[in-house]
């Protein structure tokens, strides 16, 4: 009952960033969209149910699911939110934190850019 619990409330928690990514530039929203489906597969199968049926979330995570696919449109906003984020580091920021964020960004790129669409 207690990991059901903490399933559902990182689920919700990763749905309220999604949603507030959205509405934010800077804050992605597909990855917690997906990490929400994730969450509540295993801890609150009716809410996960309700995401797959969810007209904008639905076809991602039923994608995702079924072939870990994710679509250009996706992949892009995540570079041009990524390199914008990491350009406003790099000005206003002087540390190696930015250099191991950039590292750090270019792998999941990578990753990224290499999924099916």
């Amino acid at each position: 009952m207690i990991r059901r619990n903490l399933w559902r409330i990182a689920g919700l928690i990763a749905l309220l960033l999604g949603v507030i990514g959205a509405v934010l530039p800077l804050l992605p929203t597909t990855p917690f969209v997906l990490l929400a489906a994730f969450c509540f597969a295993r801890g609150e199968p009716v809410w996960h149910a309700w995401l797959l049926r969810h007209k904008v979330f639905g076809p991602l995570i039923l994608e995702w699911e079924a072939r870990g696919a994710v679509p250009r449109r996706a992949k892009w906003i995540a570079t041009i939110m990524m390199a914008a984020s990491l350009a406003i580091s790099a000005l206003l920021i002087r540390s190696y934190v930015v250099w191991f964020a950039g590292i750090s960004m270019a792998l999941v790129l990578v990753w990224l850019w290499r999924r099916p669409e």
